[in-house]
């Protein structure tokens, strides 16, 4: 990433930590609510991989062909189910992201370098594209961390959530989670991912 080696690390862990945490949540639950923890712990653990800085480990060009096929697979995964619920949706958008930066990131496709791995030689991907994605994981964010504040602050209301709903599963929106509604933690968990992937996309 641009902001070093640091910012990488602080990435890598945050990113496994909730990947971890998504995949003991597959332990439990209905067989809708284990997918989508499978979903989340490979997003988790596929982020943190790209996450990882240079000088721990440079990823071979084929890393870069892997990760376009297994999120690219993910995606048509998301695409079949997103009939079944909004964050289905949201799965889908962040598998197309991943494919979108494996191919941005890879030898010859624009962007030079890693945006986990060091500094890119310039910019790569779409810039439009990367726009569009960039505001909506902004509003992601946004939202997400409404369902973590307190009904009745300012800045719920400004960002349309609050503790009562996530704890309630309360209103599907952008945040739509499994049957039941997202714990505090479940949510906390895909908050900190949505972050992850805006600093990612600010790297290309």
């Amino acid at each position: 990433m641009h902001g070093g080696a640091l910012a990488g690390w602080l990435l890598m862990a945050l990113c496994a930590v909730s990947g971890v945490y998504c995949l003991l949540r597959t332990r439990t639950g209905t067989p809708q609510e284990r997918r989508t923890a499978r979903s989340e712990a490979l997003m988790g653990f596929g982020m943190a991989a790209m996450a990882l800085p240079a000088a721990v480990l440079t990823p071979p060009e084929w890393a870069w062909a892997v990760y376009a096929v297994v999120f690219g697979a993910a995606a048509l995964r998301a695409l079949r189910s997103a009939r079944r619920g909004s964050h289905h949706l949201h799965h889908l958008v962040g598998s197309l992201a991943m494919v979108y930066m494996a191919v941005a990131m890879a030898p010859g496709g624009g962007a030079g370098g890693h945006g986990g791995h060091g500094a890119a030689a310039g910019a790569g991907g779409v810039p439009l594209l990367t726009g569009v994605l960039l505001g909506y994981f902004a509003f992601y964010v946004l939202r997400s961390a409404g369902h973590l504040i307190p009904a009745g602050t300012a800045v719920a209301s400004f960002a349309g959530g609050s503790a009562e709903g996530t704890v309630r599963g309360g209103p599907g929106g952008v945040m739509g989670g499994a049957a039941g509604g997202p714990t505090e933690l479940t949510t906390a968990c895909r908050l900190t991912m949505g972050i992850a992937m805006f600093a990612m996309l600010l790297t290309l």
